[in-house]
């Protein structure tokens, strides 16, 4: 995909505005900070068209998921002003994707999809960077070739974000950063776009993201219904259950993957927003990593470098949580079950709420990175309270049905069509099987539910005038 506005100088951009108004998080005491949702800054900062999508999509073999391109794309970043923890003004900055094209699909009033993007410790990622940023690419192809508006937040503490940490896992504040950036994309899109936002308004996010489609949901529903009214949500592969989820890490096992990266996002994302879940670092921390800990994500430096700087674990499963060579004092594990990080888990948990618009779940039974059982104790707890949502896991096509049966065996078929070639790629036997966990969470699921998400949201809108 060929960018028409040099990323680049969208980067001088952004800095020659972060430099008029000092860096984002402290605006003069002269005068009242900038409400939440003012635009900044809106560029058209590339464009794909339709055929280049289409060469993207063959080439990682997608193009089954995600059809071809009935679109052009426009890209589009907003830079916006929002809240952090503190409710101080802090600035951050999405993606805006944009169809374009003669097709009736591409121009009008289309349907909006916020979408939340997974996990990173990259400070650089940037969502509208469709050429480098996998996500982005992926979102591009599936919701905005496809007629659908994306707006997708790059969260405070990323790209130009005026915050120097990220409000990881924090239900409430995620939920103002995905507000504060509709906010935005409506003024950008008011003013420079042809093809406007409809009333229609759908939630999706993978992983860290789908947390952050769920949390949004609630809090657009309580909060925000007359502004936001949600149409449909799909969150995918996410950690509904912390608390659930975190007890069995800490109790049971197993460590899950990722855990040494996910817990200095975590520690620090509350450790700022309630003040309360250390006294120092070392209080958490084994010793040789409590000095640079709390500061380390989102990271300049690669995970590479890390931990040859002896600043994470040397664990290629990043699970060492415990024990020798771990990350965490093992005065931590004594005192989880009454410590207020576990109560700022169970603050966080997305259980014990009743969505109003409809829901679609989905994830994949044997994921080593979130526990599919976050799935479904979302959809039981839903459940019992009268709302019945299907839960789609991609090892099982019975769980599909409600997509249709053509599209249930479709899905579990490709889906066991690409873990056969990663693990052929890698040689098979064991090599093959770690290649498969290695790949599962990040790489074979999110196109999968992808295409289920999508496949929901046109059902909800063909159902409603």
């Amino acid at each position: 995909m060929n960018s028409q506005f040099k990323l680049a100088s969208l980067t001088v951009a952004a800095a020659a505005l972060l430099s008029a108004c000092g860096g984002g998080s402290n605006p003069s005491t002269d005068d009242s900070p900038p409400a939440r949702g003012t635009l900044e800054l809106g560029l058209k900062a590339g464009a794909a068209t339709a055929a280049q999508i289409d060469l993207g999509t063959a080439a990682k073999g997608v193009q089954a998921l995600t059809g071809k391109a009935a679109c052009d794309v426009d890209v589009r970043y907003v830079y916006y002003w929002t809240r952090d923890p503190q409710g101080l003004p802090a600035t951050a900055s999405a993606a805006v994707l944009v169809p374009s094209g003669t097709a009736a699909a591409c121009t009008g009033n289309r349907p909006v999809v916020l979408y939340a993007h997974g996990t990173t410790t990259d400070q650089a990622y940037n969502i509208a960077d469709i050429q480098n940023n996998a996500e982005g690419s992926l979102v591009a192809a599936f919701y905005a070739a496809q007629g659908f508006i994306v707006v997708a937040p790059n969260y405070l503490g990323y790209d130009r974000s005026g915050l120097q940490y990220t409000t990881y896992l924090n239900a409430e504040q995620s939920a103002i950063e995905m507000i504060d950036a509709m906010r935005a994309a409506r003024t950008h899109l008011a003013a420079e776009s042809a093809v406007k936002p409809s009333a229609k308004l759908l939630l999706a996010g993978y992983s860290q993201g789908g947390h952050v489609a769920m949390a949004t949901q609630k809090v657009m529903e309580r909060d925000y219904a007359t502004e936001f009214p949600v149409t449909a949500a799909a969150p995918m592969s996410g950690p509904y259950n912390l608390v659930g989820f975190s007890d069995t890490i800490v109790s049971t096992g197993p460590v899950n993957a990722g855990a040494t990266l996910f817990l200095p996002l975590m520690l620090t994302s509350y450790q700022k927003a309630y003040g309360n879940i250390y006294t120092s670092p070392s209080d958490v921390y084994a010793a040789q990593f409590a000095a640079t800990s709390e500061t380390l994500f989102p990271s300049k430096k690669s995970i590479t470098t890390l931990i040859q700087e002896g600043k994470l674990p040397a664990d290629p499963t990043f699970t060492n949580l415990f024990g020798t060579g771990g990350l965490l004092n093992p005065a931590f594990k004594t005192a989880y079950p009454t410590s207020n990080f576990r109560k700022a888990l169970q603050t966080n948990t997305l259980l014990g709420w009743t969505p109003k618009a409809p829901v679609a779940l989905c994830g994949g039974s044997n994921d080593p990175t979130v526990y599919f059982t976050n799935t479904l104790q979302a959809q039981a707890d839903f459940f019992s309270r009268g709302k019945s949502y299907p839960a789609s896991n991609l090892e099982n096509s019975a769980s599909m049905a409600w997509a249709g049966q053509v599209t249930a065996a479709t899905i579990a078929g490709g889906f066991a069509q690409a873990k056969t070639a990663t693990s052929a790629a890698a040689g098979g036997g064991a090599a093959g099987a770690a290649a498969v966990q290695g790949a599962y969470h990040g790489t074979l699921v999110p196109p999968f539910c992808n295409a289920l998400a999508r496949g929901f949201f046109q059902s909800v809108l063909a159902a409603q005038p």
